[in-house]
């Protein structure tokens, strides 16, 4: 049987048929089903790049992407930062000296952390705090830059002056005193993080050293941003000294990034049954289309038709079926993540997130991972139908028929 024959058979058992309109109706299911179940996976999985590599974006801003502290013995010193810099000369460092304290106006208390930063060094590796002070904001001695999360709890205006009592004590005869200083406000931060919003403060870094009386040689660890840290970590920690040691920011999360990435692929498997049930349709209707053509199919293997070829006919009858769905769910998941990431739809709170339309990453990987699996489903599901057709008996079948 040649090739224009099989073609034309595909054609004739895809047409609607009057006497059995359930074939049709479910060989149309089977179609609607696969193109529903790759359109929803498609959106499904940009949606979890995309608010990955949003967590991920403003994980690294404010965690920093590497970060170089003194392990229990030791110090970060300017000899360290210089030799660093002397070194890797295409990457970012900030000093910083920090310290945990509890921020006060009036009667209200929040607890957190102030840095003290070198702020011409600090907006290359903070893009947020660069953005803060992008309008030639000279921030001085005792000057501190809040978050908004915090300036909205306390209700802090420009200039107004916030209360920070430092963990650190001081001795003053037969009791001790905390460390209290008044810093007066002069910009404001957005990370779109509330926990950070709330908790980080940023001041000059030799305010910090004159209130802790620390060498101003001497700093509590060294930030440096890297658009490569998996790699750079490795080439740094080869430099430093014992006395000191680097981690990453993915290193403080790998518990959170590990939920998120089995939640993907929990999503990804159970999207996935969608396309799997919706193949079940298409073996009822192929299963139904054989029992109905029967007399056609014995009539065909009586006239020189070889069973390859009459299986050959209903698993193209079958893949003709998916690869529609497939295409026409690919198509559709596309233009839904253009629209959707393109128009305000779904509207998020700016407070949260830096946009307020969905956050949409669909990765090369997961759409192949997508079409690859809904096609083997599809020939899978194919598959024993068009064996069943190959088995008929031809004498019976002509013989009752």
């Amino acid at each position: 049987m040649k090739q224009n024959v099989v073609n034309y058979l595909v054609k004739r058992f895809l047409r609607f048929d009057k006497e059995q309109p359930f074939i049709f109706l479910s060989a149309l299911l089977a179609y609607l089903g696969i193109l529903l179940g790759v359109m929803v996976l498609i959106i499904a999985m940009a949606l979890m790049n995309g608010f990955d590599n949003e967590f991920k974006k403003k994980l690294t801003i404010m965690n920093y992407p590497l970060t170089i502290m003194p392990k229990f013995y030791g110090a970060v010193n300017k000899e360290l930062l210089e030799k660093l810099r002397y070194e890797f000369p295409t990457l970012s460092f900030s000093p910083y000296v920090v310290s945990s304290v509890i921020t006060r106006k009036n009667d209200l208390l929040e607890g957190g952390y102030i840095f003290g930063v070198d702020f011409e060094q600090e907006v290359k590796v903070n893009s947020v705090i660069a953005k803060a002070l992008q309008q030639n904001k000279k921030i001085g001695k005792f000057e501190v830059v809040i978050g908004k999360s915090l300036k909205e709890e306390f209700d802090i205006h420009p200039n107004d002056k916030v209360m920070y009592i430092f963990t650190q004590v001081n001795p003053t005869g037969f009791s001790v005193t905390p460390l209290i200083k008044r810093f007066r406000v002069k910009a404001v931060f957005n990370s779109g993080l509330l926990a950070y919003d709330k908790a980080y403060s940023y001041t000059t870094i030799e305010s910090m050293q004159r209130i802790l009386s620390m060498p101003r040689d001497q700093f509590s660890g060294i930030h440096i941003f890297s658009p490569n840290p998996q790699q750079d970590i490795k080439k740094i920690a080869m430099t430093l000294p014992e006395s000191v040691a680097i981690k990453g920011w993915w290193q403080d999360n790998l518990n959170f990034f590990a939920a998120l990435k089995m939640e993907k692929t929990s999503l990804f498997i159970v999207l996935m049954l969608i396309i799997l049930i919706a193949s079940i349709n298409i073996i009822s209707s192929l299963l139904m289309t054989v029992m109905n053509r029967r007399s056609e199919i014995a009539l065909l293997l009586s006239l020189g038709a070889t069973k390859k070829e009459i299986k050959a006919v209903f698993l193209k009858l079958g893949i003709v079926i998916g690869v529609a769905g497939i295409v026409s769910g690919a198509i559709l998941g596309l233009f839904s993540i253009w629209v959707l990431g393109t128009f305000d739809i779904v509207h998020l709170p700016k407070d949260v997130y830096p946009t307020t339309t969905l956050p949409l990453d669909l990765s090369v990987l997961d759409f192949f991972l997508i079409i690859a699996g809904a096609f083997v489903i599809v020939i899978l599901s194919s598959f024993y139908p068009a064996k069943k057709a190959s088995e008929v008996d031809v004498l019976t079948v002509l013989r009752n028929e």
